[in-house]
């Protein structure tokens, strides 16, 4: 397997700018605990989004990065309540990996992530990380020029 640090899909040639398009089933941790993904343990804190994807997959966003990235699909749910969420358009860089890999969270360490060949690094900002399934991927992920 291999160990993958210090990642910057900006400047890699076989990067893709991808857009996500998923509405969430969102819940709010009333107290700090971890929450193990498909790709590896998501430690989250009190007041952090727990999200349910459009295909059964589980993972954590901290509360700021939720409250800059999401909307309440109704108008009638207050922004913070548990609900259905749907992403704030962004553009993002992706790889696909050809071998079983694994990376921490951030570039300041954190939990450690873990993909198979055909899975996708996700990069959303400089040093923060992310692991998509490939069949995931292919549900809610879609290529923009």
């Amino acid at each position: 397997m291999t160990e993958l640090k210090n990642i910057d899909l900006r400047t890699d040639a076989a990067a893709l700018r991808v857009i996500k398009d998923e509405t969430v089933m969102v819940e709010f941790a009333a107290a700090e605990g971890e929450l193990m993904s498909l790709e590896g343990p998501n430690r989250y804190a009190h007041g952090d989004a727990l999200i349910t994807g459009s295909t059964g997959d589980r993972w954590v966003v901290s509360r700021e990065r939720f409250d800059a990235k999401y909307l309440p699909v109704d108008a009638a749910l207050a922004h913070g309540e548990p609900g259905p969420y749907r992403n704030r358009p962004a553009v993002l860089l992706a790889k696909q990996m050809h071998e079983a890999f694994s990376m921490a969270r951030s570039a300041q360490g954190g939990d450690v992530l873990h993909g198979t060949a055909g899975d996708w690094i996700m990069q959303y900002a400089p040093g923060d990380y992310g692991v998509v399934q490939a069949a995931r991927f292919a549900k809610v992920y879609r290529r923009v020029e």
